[in-house]
Formats: structure tokens, C-alpha cells, sequence
């Protein structure tokens, strides 16, 4: 039962955090959804449970894989569609800038990240 509770709160967090990170507002996904804002809000604090047809339109319309949501590792290829189809429409300065934030985040996963000195 733990088990269950975990994961429903994973999940809760997952679908929160990324519809933080594309902007949206709970009332958006609720019209999309077809659910009241306050559902969304349960679901996104593990209160409630998604079923899976609900779990397919916030997929839908996050534009992530339904794999995303249930923690289950990409794949490389799926990564990178999911890249190319968000940096296709930025223009040439914002690309250099995700490139050089992604060698950022490269460098501090390895532990190689700057330090201030004084």
C-alpha cells in the first residue's frame, strides 16, 4: 500500500512539475482535460488518483510519451524528437544558449561544475 501511495505522489509531482515548466496554469490543463481546476490540483497533490484516459490527454497535451509520467527511462531517440521539437521553433541565439546550458548541466553531472573563489 506504501508502494501505491508513492507512486501515485510521483506521479502527482511529475505532472505538476512539468506543467509548471511549460507555462500552463492548472485552469489550462483543467479545459483541455475536462475536469475542474480543482481536480487538477488534487491530482497534482497525490489527493487524487489519474486514471489512465485522463493521463493520456495530460500527455497529449504536454507533448511527452505516457512513459514519461509512469518514471520509466526514455530512450535516447524519444529524447531527442522531444528536443528537436522544442528547439525548432527557437531562434538561433536561444539554440546556442539551451547548447550551452545543456554542456552546463553535462559538466555539473559529472561534478566538474565552477566554483567561486572569495
Amino acid at each position: 500500500m506504501e508502494r501505491e501511495k508513492e507512486k501515485v505522489l510521483q506521479l502527482a509531482m511529475r505532472l505538476r512539475d512539468t506543467r509548471e515548466y511549460l507555462g500552463l496554469s492548472q485552469q489550462t490543463v483543467a479545459n483541455y482535460v475536462g475536469m475542474p481546476r480543482a481536480s487538477i490540483s488534487a491530482i497534482e497533490s497525490g489527493k487524487r488518483k489519474v486514471d489512465v484516459l485522463e493521463l493520456e490527454k495530460f500527455a497529449r497535451l504536454f507533448k511527452y510519451p505516457l512513459s514519461y509520467f509512469y518514471g520509466q527511462e526514455e530512450n535516447d531517440e524519444q529524447t531527442v524528437k522531444i528536443l528537436a521539437r522544442t528547439a525548432k521553433d527557437l531562434t538561433e541565439i536561444d539554440r546556442q544558449q539551451v547548447l550551452k546550458f545543456a554542456q552546463f548541466l553535462k559538466n555539473v553531472g559529472n561534478g566538474n561544475f565552477p566554483t567561486r573563489e572569495g
